[in-house]
C-alpha cells in the first residue's frame, strides 16, 4: 500500500441535475463500510488511477463529513442551486486496485434502479485531483490502460480473425476484443501474458452478481455468454501458439463471457491433452467456481497447472445465498481445493471484496480457518461487482461495525506470511 496520499481529506462530490461532477467543500468526502460511514485515513486514499471511471448513482444521495464535529451528514440538494436535487458519486477503479470504502451514499427513492454490475468505490476531491479510497494490490501491468495501443490492437485482431476464419473460438474472443473491451481478449491478440479459453454455455449456479446472465427485469448483463461448446483442437489451436510464443503465457479456461467451465470437463480434459502433447510451456489455469471434485481431478491429472476458485464468502450459509448452487454444496469446493493440493498444484482463491462484509470479524474468522485447513498459495483481491444494498440483503448480513479493511489485510498478512496476495493470475513453473 506504498503510494501516495493526499494531504488532508478530500472533499465531497456530487453530480448535480445535468449530470456533472461537483465539488463541495462544505463537507469532507465519506466511505461506507455496509452501510456506516466513517472518514478515510489519509492511508486510505491514492490518485484516482487512470483507466478508472465515475458513476453517477441514480436515487442515492450522497454523505460527506461535517468539518467541525466529524459526523456524517446528507447532502440534500445542490449547495450552488437552491431546491435543485443531487446524486452520488462513485468510481469504478481500474484493474489491480482493490476497494477500502464503497461510496457514501443513502437510497432515498424506493423506485431507485438496481445498480448494474460493477464495484462502488468512494471518491472525493483535492488539490484538482480526484482521489478514492483503494490501493494497488498487484504490481503486474497486464491490464493497465497505458499498455494498449488501439491501432495495434484493432490491426492485429482483424488480422488474426482473417487468418483463422473457422475457428469459432477466435472469432467469439475478437467480438469480446473489439466489442466489449475485454482486457484478456486484448492480451490474446496482442500475443502476451494471459489469454481466455472460454468454452461453457453452461452454469450450476444462479449468482447474484453473474456478468454474463441475468434473469429478464434485473440489472443487465456486461457482456453476451457464450453460445458454443469449442471443440479441443479449436482450443488447442489457441492455447498452443499462446503459450509457445507470448511473454510469460498463462491460457485460462474460465471467463466472464461463459458460464461454469467444469460442466464441460470432457472438453477441457481433451484440450489440455493435447495442448501438452504440442508444448509443456506456460500455465494452464482454471478459473471455476470449484463446484465438480471429481471433475477437477481429471483436469489435474491431464495437465492442469492452476485452479482459481472463486469465492463471495468462506461462510458456508453466505456463499449458499449467493451462489445459489444447483447441485453442489460448499463442501465440493472445498474438495477441489483438496484435490489440486492432492496433485501439488497451484491454488488461488479469487476473493471477492466488499467493504463492511469481507472485513466482518465473523468473515476474518471463517476465511483463515479455510486457509489454515486447505492451504490455498495465493489469494486475489478482486472487488465485488454488485449493487452493495442488493449484496448485503441477499446475503442476511449483519451491519455491525467490521474491522476496517487496511487492518483486516494487515492481520491476514501477518496470519499466514507465507500466503501471496494480488489480482491476476500469477505464472506457475511446473518443474
Amino acid at each position: 500500500m506504498d503510494m501516495l496520499h493526499p494531504r488532508t481529506t478530500p472533499f465531497l462530490v456530487f453530480a448535480n441535475a445535468e449530470g456533472e461532477i461537483l465539488e463541495y467543500d462544505g463537507l469532507k468526502m465519506s466511505g461506507s463500510s455496509a452501510g456506516n460511514f466513517y472518514e478515510p485515513e489519509l492511508e486510505d486514499l491514492i490518485e484516482l488511477p487512470e483507466g478508472s471511471e465515475l458513476f453517477i448513482l441514480p436515487g442515492r444521495q450522497p454523505v460527506g463529513i461535517e468539518l467541525d464535529s466529524n459526523e456524517a451528514a446528507l447532502l440534500a440538494e445542490n449547495p450552488y442551486e437552491a431546491g435543485e436535487q443531487v446524486q452520488a458519486v462513485a468510481a469504478f477503479m481500474a484493474p489491480a486496485h482493490t476497494a477500502l470504502y464503497t461510496a457514501g451514499y443513502l437510497t432515498t427513492d424506493s423506485q431507485s434502479p438496481m445498480l448494474p454490475l460493477f464495484s462502488y468505490a468512494a471518491v472525493g476531491w483535492l488539490d484538482g485531483k480526484f482521489w478514492v479510497t483503494g490501493f494497488r494490490s498487484d504490481a503486474d501491468v497486464r491490464q493497465d490502460v497505458a499498455h494498449f495501443n488501439q491501432s495495434l490492437l484493432e490491426k492485429q485482431t482483424r488480422a488474426k480473425l482473417q487468418r483463422h476464419p473457422h475457428n469459432r473460438l477466435i472469432q467469439h474472443l475478437g467480438k469480446c476484443c473489439l466489442t466489449y473491451c475485454c482486457p484478456a481478449a486484448k492480451n490474446y491478440f496482442l500475443n502476451r501474458w494471459e489469454a481466455p479459453l472460454p468454452c461453457s454455455p453452461q452454469c450450476n449456479a444462479s449468482c447474484i452478481g453473474c456478468i454474463s446472465l441475468q434473469p429478464s427485469g434485473c440489472c443487465a448483463s456486461t457482456q453476451d455468454r457464450i453460445t458454443f461448446v469449442p471443440t479441443p483442437l479449436e482450443i488447442a489451436e489457441i492455447a498452443v501458439e499462446h503459450l509457445e510464443t507470448a511473454e510469460k503465457p498463462i491460457v485460462s479456461f474460465g471467463q466472464g463471457c461463459e458460464g461454469e467451465p467444469l460442466l464441460q470437463a470432457e472438453v477441457m480434459e481433451k484440450a489440455i491433452q493435447r495442448i501438452r502433447k504440442a508444448t509443456h510451456q506456460g500455465t494452464i489455469n482454471l478459473n471455476t467456481n470449484g463446484s465438480l471434485p471429481h471433475a477437477v481431478r481429471r483436469l489435474a491429472q491431464a495437465g492442469l497447472d492452476s485452479i482459481r476458485i472463486s469465492l463471495n464468502s468462506a461462510r458456508e450459509k453466505q456463499h449458499t445465498l449467493y451462489y445459489r448452487p444447483k447441485g453442489f454444496a460448499f463442501a465440493d469446493v472445498m474438495q477441489s481445493i483438496d484435490v489440486m493440493k492432492e496433485y501439488n498444484r497451484h491454488v488461488s482463491l479469487n476473493y471477492f471484496i466488499l467493504p463492511g462484509f469481507t472485513d466482518h470479524p465473523s468473515e476474518f474468522e471463517a476465511l483463515c480457518q479455510l486457509i489454515t485447513a486447505h492451504r490455498p498459495d495465493f489469494i486475489q483481491l478482486r472487488n465485488l461487482n454488485i449493487d452493495p444494498e442488493v449484496y448485503l440483503k441477499a446475503t442476511l448480513h449483519q451491519a455491525d461495525a467490521a474491522m476496517g479493511m487496511r487492518k483486516w489485510f494487515q492481520e491476514l498478512r501477518s496470519t499466514f506470511p507465507n500466503l501471496r496476495y494480488g489480482y491476476y493470475n500469477p505464472p506457475v513453473h511446473v518443474e
